[in-house]
């Protein structure tokens, strides 16, 4: 899934909120990113990826990645010509990792600490 521009922070609750049809029962979201039209939620179980489609954005795609389908994940801090942060994940079977770049202003290391937390269960 390519998607351009950088995704910032958004509010959990607010995130929860709006997506909460997606949402199995006690299920919380833990941190929730925006980028252009999209979301990335990050959950206590899985990564869902909201992916809006067409002029209008009334079409829209939901990724559903447990976590445990994550082989392995890497992050890029933010530098000082570079600011943007980066994300790859890797999915059990797929040699092409899924990137997401995350404004300078995201805390990169919630969304590795979130990962390692889940993803080494």
């Amino acid at each position: 899934m390519a998607l351009f521009g950088n995704a910032h922070a958004i509010d959990p609750a607010q995130a929860h909120q709006e997506y909460a049809r997606l949402l199995g029962p006690q299920e919380q979201v833990l941190a929730a990113y925006l980028l252009i039209r999209d979301t990335i939620l990050l959950t206590d179980r899985r990564l869902i990826l909201v992916d809006k489609q067409g002029i209008t954005g009334r079409k829209i795609e939901y990724h559903s990645i447990p976590y445990r389908s994550i082989s392995h994940f890497a992050v890029e801090t933010a530098g000082h010509f570079d600011l943007d942060a980066e994300l790859k994940i890797w999915l059990s079977g797929n040699p092409t990792p899924i990137e997401k770049t995350f404004t300078k202003g995201v805390d990169i290391y919630q969304v590795q600490a979130i990962l390692s937390q889940y993803v080494a269960r």
